[in-house]
């Protein structure tokens, strides 16, 4: 099999405004892409540029894509560590642009081999509920939102805070409140707080019985983060201080994190992802697995990677129900009262609808 072309879209998605600790997104600025063979096959691809996160724009995903395409145009793509190793060979980090590639060669290659995705990486199909997330708002709006939530049948609620640890608090007991004890909170700092507030306000919040904290502090205070965990009530989650297995094994072994959240974006792809998996896994630490704003098109990736390892038990897998205000894919997972399935088709089974892309910025290399 050889690669004729590559067709690299800018896949923008108007959103309800989603607010966390380090960002305010209006659009999920994504790339799809569609990588062609010479036998007819068609790999899809997306990810989600989160740039305060990760580093990255949709604008430099789109620009880099171009060089990737030239890179892999006339080659196997079911060699997909060979042809992921030259695209780190030509540029250093840029995860979240090399996730699309890497979705895209493992579609391709679950379709070359006639069986869904979750098959072909050796998984089967199991329960996947997913939470849903409320962004950062007035204490009382966020309560409110909690109940409708519940009320349309959320089990399992996201938090997000990190911007002012004590109004942080009261929105967690305010939430805890209008929902009830039954209802499963998990908390999202996205690196806001210091260590002093990040422990001021897990230990006020222990009494809310909240599942696990992701990220409370920036990367950079990793170092402090066995400290922190030591005294925290609440356990936490690594998420933006790990972006390859390396990480994984850094954080496990020093004592600084309960769980571990695997997102696509961060890691480049399936690839590395089941590599932290497998290594956290050894170290007997749970994972997650998550998002940026993908399109249903990369959740179906997401849906079927979760499929495939027994260490991820966690899903926080909303992505686009964060206010998108329109779904351009076709085919896909779905949504059954936020349990996810996916289709038995070859691959993801999933494509982007020719109509919308007609009007997005595109190129094919």
């Amino acid at each position: 099999m050889t690669i004729t072309k590559t067709e690299i879209f800018k896949l923008t998605i108007p959103m309800e405004p989603f607010v966390i600790a380090t960002e305010t997104s209006y659009y999920a600025q994504n790339i799809f892409i569609r990588i062609h063979t010479d036998t007819g096959l068609v790999g899809m691809g997306e990810c989600s540029a989160f740039p305060m996160l990760v580093g990255e724009t949709q604008n430099t995903c789109y620009e880099v894509a171009k060089d990737f395409a030239a890179i892999i145009k006339g080659k196997d793509p079911l060699a997909i560590e060979t042809r992921m190793q030259e695209l780190h060979d030509y540029i250093a980090f840029n995860t979240t642009i090399k996730s699309a590639f890497d979705i895209a060669f493992h579609d391709l290659a679950a379709k070359n081999a006639g069986v869904p995705l979750y098959q072909f990486l050796g998984g089967k199909k199991k329960t996947i509920l997913s939470d849903l997330t409320i962004g950062i708002g007035e204490p009382k709006k966020m309560a409110a939102t909690a109940i409708e939530f519940i009320n349309d049948g959320v089990q399992i609620i996201k938090i997000k805070l990190g911007k002012n640890a004590k109004e942080d608090v009261e929105r967690i007991r305010l939430i805890r409140e209008a929902v009830g004890p039954k209802i499963q909170l998990r908390i999202d700092a996205n690196q806001g707080w210091s260590y002093d507030d990040a422990l001021f306000a897990l230990t006020s919040m222990a009494q809310y019985d909240i599942a696990y904290c992701e990220q409370p502090m920036r990367s950079w205070n990793d170092h402090l983060l066995p400290q922190l965990r030591k005294l925290s009530p609440i356990k936490i989650m690594a998420d933006e201080s790990v972006f390859d297995h390396y990480d994984a094994i850094r954080l496990i072994e020093a004592g600084a994190c309960d769980y571990i959240n695997i997102k696509l974006a961060k890691s480049g792809g399936l690839l590395e992802a089941k590599k932290i998996a497998d290594e956290a896994q050894k170290r007997n630490t749970p994972c997650m697995l998550g998002g940026m704003l993908e399109s249903r098109l990369a959740l179906t990736a997401k849906v079927h990677f979760a499929m495939s390892h027994d260490n991820i038990i966690f899903y926080d897998l909303d992505t686009c129900l964060l206010g998108h205000k329109l779904d351009p894919v076709v085919g896909g997972a779905v949504y059954n009262n936020y349990y996810l399935e996916v289709p038995d088709g070859a691959g993801i089974a999933a494509d982007v609808r020719g109509e919308f892309l007609e009007s997005m910025e595109s190129v094919v290399v």
